[in-house]
């Protein structure tokens, strides 16, 4: 480990430290002190870098939020055409259902936070609002919205569910919403 405030990794490792603190122990069982061993950063580091467990939660959240959406434009950003859009969303439902659990958990933890505390809500409507612009290149803002609500939701239940719908499932889902717009 890098020692003094020279170390260029150390804030990217407390967040990454953070997030998965959050995947093992929910919201609640974080703290600057199980953060910092975590990450293996001097406990003062926590207060250089951060200007309290809001700000490292936020952070780490905004990280995370990030990657989601990173994964919206790899499936988002290559289709031609509104059929190889559906295509690409129930392919999304499916990576993310089928992904990391870790992903779950952080996503229901940052809901859980948005559900009590506005800062945090804030933060998953711009999240929001960044994967419907992925989803507004191929389908008009109403039924991208509908269909960011509908990826949730199937994530959710194949991620959760003993035995998960099928792709054809999902691909009928999609396409039902977003056949609603005019625009076939």
């Amino acid at each position: 480990m890098a020692t003094g405030h020279t170390d260029p990794g150390r804030r990217a490792r407390i967040i990454a430290a953070t997030l998965d603190l959050i995947a093992e122990e929910g919201v609640a069982g974080v703290s600057h002190r199980k953060i910092a061993a975590r990450a293996d950063v001097p406990l003062g580091s926590m207060t250089y870098h951060f200007g309290g467990i809001d700000d490292v939660l936020r952070e780490a959240f905004r990280h995370f939020t990030d990657h989601v959406v990173a994964l919206f434009d790899t499936y988002l950003a290559p289709p031609a055409d509104r059929d190889e859009a559906r295509a690409a969303v129930a392919d999304l439902i499916h990576t993310l259902s089928e992904g990391s659990r870790r992903d779950l958990v952080l996503t229901q933890e940052l809901y859980t936070l948005a559900a009590r505390r506005p800062a945090y809500r804030e933060l998953t409507q711009e999240w929001m609002a960044r994967s419907r612009i992925h989803l507004e290149r191929h389908f008009d803002p109403a039924t991208a919205r509908q269909l960011d609500a509908l990826i949730e939701g199937l994530t959710l239940h194949r991620a959760l569910a003993q035995e998960p719908h099928d792709r054809a499932l999902t691909l009928e889902a999609v396409t039902r919403v977003t056949t609603t717009d005019g625009r076939s």
